[in-house]
Order: C-alpha cells, then structure tokens, then sequence
C-alpha cells in the first residue's frame, strides 16, 4: 500500500500548482477538469497534514481527548480479544471475505477512483467532488497510518502477546507489530463517511455507515487488530474526512449537504461511550 500512496502523492504534485480558484467546469476539457482535480487532491492532502498548526484550545482540547480515550480502550483491549474468541466461529465467511478482501486498502483506492473517473466523464461535479474527497481522504489517512505503525509498533493480536507489547521503530524488526491503527478502518470508514455526506436520509447514512464499519469489525474477529485499534482508526477517518471537504469548499463552486453530523465522545466510570446526532 505504502508503494500505491507514494507514487499516487508524486502524481498529483504534478498538478498542485496549475489553477487555484474554481472556474465553471462546463467549460473546461476533461484534462482541464482532471489536472484541477489531482491539484486539488494534493492540495488537500496538504492542508490536512498542516492544519494542526492551526489549531486553537478547542481543537487541542479534543485532540488530548481522543488520546485519553484511545489510551482508555487499550486497557479492554485484552479482555474484548479474549471476549471475541466466543463468536469468531460465527461469523460468515462471506463477511470476513468483504472485510478482509474485498475492502482491502486496493480495493478502496479501486473505489475512489471509479467514483472520481464516473464523475469526470459524465460531467457530473457533483461526483467528482466525492470522487477528490475519498481519494484524498484515503491518501492522508493511508500515510498517517503507515507512520504511525512504524513508530509504534504495536503487536497484533495474532502473535500472542499483550495489546501493550510494542516494538517502537521496529527496531528489532518483530514480525506481525504493525497494529496500530487501523488501515482498513482508516480507509473503508473515511469513504463510507465521505459517500454518506452526500444524502440527507439518517436511513441511509447509517446503512452506509454499517457498511463502513464492517472491515474494522472483520479486522478484530480475524485477530489482526486491537479494539482501539479500530476505535482511532474510525475517529481518524471522519477528521481527514470533515476537514478536507471544508478544504474542498474553497476548490469547488458547489456545496453539497450542508447538514452536518455530531459525534460526540463521552466518558464515565467504567464507560465510554459515542453520540451521533443527525
């Protein structure tokens, strides 16, 4: 995956520094429309990595706050693997095929792009600019991911060990210490989320959401990651995905959906919980 982020990022470099302010597209060729397109994904790849720079109290505040409750779940992430060991046989094969395969980090890009090229061709911005949002989403994630991992080093469920075994760096280049977080979460989640920001129905978002949330589920049953593991992978996932389509207000002449969704994180004695308010 980390080869697919690389040359996908040098790619669209290419067009970062051609037109900066939308123009009606009607008028464009598709190469125009497509260069503007891959500017404004390299753009907002950009924008995400340096918009901690910007951030104020608030957003710092709920930055410490996804820590404390990340760091909160690792401490459950022994006793839900032990947990999950009850229902693993259940689960269908069908299922852990889509979570494990079918969404696989190729497979999401394979979606991005069908949606992006769909909307380049038949001229529907509409779909183009969902097309930018995952493909975007997907490439800032992916890398944050790749790095995280590595620095890290977190053990996977698989090996045996503790969810607090950690390898930092890799050093000692320990085989199956790539844990944390999630990939496929970070990635099927952020394209569910950015599809769904599409349509107004709660129906069909939180359809599309259960979707989301199936290879991150999958990922957990097949012991190759952690709870938290896939709790911060889906918490990542709708950040990248909500600040760069606020990025992609300024790139693109038409909003789309302008009600937004709360998730709200709570926590408890004993209880963490997650609110979302359509």
């Amino acid at each position: 995956m980390n080869k697919v982020l690389i040359v996908f990022l040098l790619f669209c470099s290419n067009f970062m520094n051609g037109q900066t302010t939308p123009e009606s597209f009607g008028e464009q060729t598709i190469w125009q429309t497509f260069k503007y397109d891959m500017g404004s994904v390299g753009r907002s790849v950009g924008y995400a990595f340096t918009r901690p720079t910007k951030w104020k109290d608030k957003q710092w505040i709920d930055f410490a706050g996804i820590v404390a409750g990340t760091a909160l779940l690792t401490l459950a992430d022994d006793e839900i693997d032990h947990w999950s060991d009850g229902f693993r046989s259940a689960i269908p094969n069908n299922v852990l095929h889509f979570g494990g395969k079918t969404a696989n980090p190729e497979g999401n890009y394979s979606l991005s792009g069908a949606v992006y090229f769909t909307g380049l061709f038949i001229k529907n911005e509409k779909l183009r600019r969902t097309g930018v949002l995952m493909l975007a989403s997907s490439i800032t994630g992916g890398v944050l991911q790749q790095v995280t991992v590595r620095v890290l080093g977190r053990s996977r469920p698989l090996t045996g060990d503790s969810a607090n075994s950690f390898d930092p760096l890799l050093l000692k280049k320990v085989n199956n210490y790539d844990s944390f977080f999630s990939g496929h979460t970070v990635l099927s989640f952020g394209n569910a989320y950015a599809i769904a920001k599409q349509f107004k129905s709660p129906w069909i978002k939180a359809g599309i959401y259960t979707v989301g949330m199936i290879p991150g589920f999958t990922r957990i049953v097949i012991s190759k990651h952690w709870f938290s593991d896939v709790a911060l992978g889906t918490v990542m996932s709708i950040l990248i995905v909500e600040s760069i389509d606020k990025y992609l207000d300024s790139r693109y002449n038409q909003k789309y959906n302008n009600k937004k969704v709360n998730w709200d994180l709570s926590f408890a004695p004993g209880q963490i919980g997650l609110n979302v308010r359509f």
